[in-house]
């Protein structure tokens, strides 16, 4: 993204000033070993499921996936740690890319009854924000209630007046911690970014992952001939979820806090949590994480199933800038066998991030993590896979700035038959990237080495 400058620039500054201090990542084996050995619980669209019943799910699901441990052990301490329940009787829908998500995002919007509630930390005056502004204006006037947030620095390049437009016709609109303190309602936290992506339509269908409100997705993942196009925007490549069923409750919740939380004007009444009913098989939590929290969810969530792999390790990720604890959990898991594979960017919108995290490529390749950059579109995707049927899709990078500053959303589903549409797609990204070959990333020139070096030294604030 092209505010990452600006946002570098803003943050190290908040840093070096002391405002509020910057918080440190927790000790994760000392959480993981305090949370340990509970039983796991699920919850249907009817509530919390007997230990019993939940026994008799968690046996099925191991049954189905191949008896692999990381399903009891994981989702235990997933229980533990997040708090949010294991829902049952899901449909997910996996999208790549931006033209496949936004043409679901438009037909769910053009479904809506009761209302709409959009949170981007990029929306911008382009012609995929004038098509979601014109539909949400058009569903306002048709009684819908439609209530967006956005980041103010994510919509730093769009105009005042876009977003006026949309409260002039009845939208609630919310700029999540502006730039100008003069406009905060909370406490001034420039450092905290809402980096969310989530759309629920009526309280009953969901999106979530990576995709902002931008042109720059339009194209999806397959560079067209056109030069007018190419010269226009780089396609980019991107993941989101489509989910119906009761864990909609649960992301419509995280919308609604974060709303109260920047006290934001009281949400016209409406019916935000209808009466769910099963919609599919997936197993699903959603998990978001705040500054606010202890320590982040999702970071802690991450590392312990990274721990608890037993086969395979597959990530995809656009902003690769671990801190020891992920780099060591990754050579830990390569050290004791598991086939550890990360998909990187081969480009980036931020000079400083690309290089910053392939400055810990040499510690990965020696110990035995592969590691393989996409070609072609720029890569913005969060996905990982572990042991074909622990799948994450959300909006969290790998860095320092989403585990500890940012607002951000995920969602785990568990079974080997999402985890194989998950392979399915690791497989088309690993065969549109190039591997990094150990010796000859060792022969890199001395430019590359100082670029990495000089980019390690900002690392905590990417």
């Amino acid at each position: 993204m092209p505010v990452r400058v600006l946002k570098l620039a803003a943050v190290t500054a908040f840093c070096l000033l002391g405002a509020a201090g910057c918080p440190s990542l927790p000790d994760t084996d000392v959480l993981i070993r305090r949370h340990a050995g509970q039983a796991v619980r699920f919850e249907s669209a009817s509530g919390p499921l007997s230990a019993q019943k939940s026994a008799a799910i968690l046996a099925e699901l191991k049954r189905k996936s191949g008896d692999i441990d990381i399903l009891e052990k994981q989702i235990a301490l997933e229980q533990a740690i997040v708090g949010s329940p294991l829902i049952l009787g899901n449909k997910v829908t996996l999208l790549q890319d931006g033209a496949a998500t936004y043409a679901a995002m438009f037909a769910a919007i053009r479904k809506a009854r009761d209302h709409i509630n959009l949170e981007s930390y990029i929306f911008e005056d382009d012609e995929i924000g004038r098509q979601f502004a014109d539909l949400l204006l058009e569903q306002q006037g048709r009684g819908v209630q439609v209530n967006v947030i956005y980041d103010s620095v994510g919509a730093l390049s769009t105009p005042k007046a876009f977003f006026e437009r949309l409260e002039e016709a009845g939208i609630a609109v919310l700029e999540f911690n502006p730039i100008n303190p003069l406009s905060a309602k909370t406490e001034w936290l420039l450092n905290n970014r809402d980096h969310r992506k989530l759309l629920v339509v009526d309280g009953r269908t969901a999106f979530i992952g990576g995709i902002n409100i931008s042109s720059v997705y339009s194209s999806g993942s397959v560079v067209r001939g056109s030069r007018k196009a190419a010269a226009k925007t780089v396609p980019w490549r991107d993941t989101d979820l489509q989910i119906e069923g009761p864990v909609v409750g649960e992301l419509q919740k995280l919308f609604i806090e974060t709303w109260e939380r920047q006290r934001g004007k009281p949400l016209t009444a409406k019916e935000y949590f209808p009466a769910l009913k099963v919609q599919g098989k997936e197993v699903v939590r959603a998990i978001g994480s705040t500054p606010d929290d202890p320590y982040s969810l999702i970071y802690v969530t991450l590392i312990s199933a990274i721990g608890n792999a037993e086969k395979q390790v597959q990530l995809t990720n656009a902003y690769f800038v671990p801190d020891p604890q992920l780099l060591q959990s990754l050579i830990d898991a390569a050290g004791r066998g598991v086939d550890v594979q990360l998909i990187l960017p081969s480009h980036s919108d931020s000079e400083v991030v690309f290089h910053a995290g392939r400055a810990h490529y040499s510690t990965l390749l020696k110990a035995g993590v592969k590691i393989h950059e996409r070609r072609g579109p720029l890569l913005h995707s969060k996905t990982a896979l572990i042991d074909g049927v622990w799948s994450c899709v959300g909006s969290t990078n790998l860095d320092w700035r989403s585990f500890l500053d940012n607002d951000e959303i995920n969602a785990v589903i568990l079974g080997r038959e999402f985890g194989q549409q998950m392979q399915l797609m690791f497989a088309s990204d690993l065969a549109a990237s190039q591997p990094i070959d150990p010796g000859t990333w060792e022969g890199r020139s001395p430019l590359l080495r100082l670029k990495e070096w000089s980019a390690g030294l900002w690392q905590r604030w990417l």
